[in-house]
């Protein structure tokens, strides 16, 4: 399985971006499917993820500004990104869990102030 992230990029604070990533090769049924970011000298940490069910985690920093979306059947996440923020700069990676854990290769995301 690869995942596969796009939509990163540079962007002024207060604005906008979607990260989209797409799962391919076996067909697998994930349990979960997210998003994670690292900043420079942090840990990685969760920004969202949604269950099969439709069951949604946000990170406290990104409730309200952050929307996670997922579509099973192509088994594809977004994260739509709003009012962005400086501190929101990291490289972010997606993930996906169908028992076995995957992660993608990460796509950047700056927010200039």
């Amino acid at each position: 399985v690869q995942l596969q992230a796009s939509g990163g990029g540079l962007v002024q604070a207060g604005g906008s971006l979607r990260l989209s990533c797409a799962a391919s090769g076996k067909n697998f049924t994930f349990r979960v499917m997210g998003w994670y970011r690292q900043a420079p000298g942090k840990e990685r940490e969760l920004v969202a993820r949604i269950s099969a069910g439709g069951g949604i985690n946000y990170a406290d920093s990104v409730k309200g500004r952050f929307t996670i979306s997922r579509d099973r059947a192509k088994n594809t996440v977004d994260l739509q990104m709003n009012s962005l923020k400086p501190e929101d700069t990291a490289v972010y990676y997606c993930r996906a869990d169908s028992g076995w854990v995957f992660w993608g290769r990460g796509t950047q995301v700056t927010v200039s102030s």
